[in-house]
This record gives C-alpha cells, structure tokens and sequence, in this order.
C-alpha cells in the first residue's frame, strides 16, 4: 500500500516563504498528476495547485495563483509547493495526493492516497 509524506510546514510570519515537499517510499508519484490541498480549521479541503505526470502541465487555485510555484522532481519522487507571500489566511493543514481519476483536478474523489498532511501556521 502507497502512502505519502509531506514535509516542510512551520510557523512564519505574514510575507514569509515556505517550500512544502511530498514524497511517496513506493516510489509511485512519478506515474501520477499530483495535487496540493489544505484545510483550515472548520473548512472544507480546498484545491490548492496541481502538476502533471512530466510537469508540463501546471494549474492554480486563484487564491493562490503567483504566489506558490508547484514543481516536481521525478528522479527524486518529490513533488514541492514553494509558498511565497504567506498570509495568515494561507494558515491550514497542507497535504498532497496521488491523482487516479479522470476527472477534475479540483475533485477530492479523484485521488486515492494522501498524505497526513503538514501544518503551516502564518501568524503576526
């Protein structure tokens, strides 16, 4: 059974970076589209970016969209979310899964494994 690990999360202050990876011991996340999602205390999981198999294929939450940069390394098995700009409302939990349906990208269903998540907390 697959399982993901993120890492990278902490606590920063508002216009801080962070830079979140998400790695697979099975190896599998170069066969798949990966995506970031958080979730914030009392909110649904919300999409947060996604990158395809070979990377040439990019797409943005509008929240977030030129302030995180998505990038894998495939020979690595990590997938990374570099977070600029942090803001407290970027506070949540952060978690990455491994993309199996064929459906949007923004549909939770659509993935079968993910991570525990990592926490990034923006406070002033």
């Amino acid at each position: 059974q697959e399982q993901l690990i993120e890492s990278g999360g902490g606590e920063v202050h508002p216009g801080d970076s962070l830079t979140l990876s998400c790695e697979s011991p099975r190896r599998t996340l170069p066969l798949h589209t990966v995506a970031w999602f958080r979730q914030a205390p009392g909110k649904e999981r919300e999409f947060v970016a996604t990158i395809s198999r070979t990377g040439g294929w990019i797409n943005y939450a509008a929240s977030v969209k030129g302030r995180f940069t998505i990038s894998r390394d495939n020979d690595k098995n990590a997938v990374y979310l570099r977070m600029d700009s942090l803001s407290v409302d970027d506070t949540a939990v952060y978690l990455c899964a491994r993309k199996v349906g064929v459906g949007t990208t923004y549909d939770t269903s659509q993935y079968d494994y993910w991570g525990q998540g990592t926490q990034v907390t923006v406070s002033a």
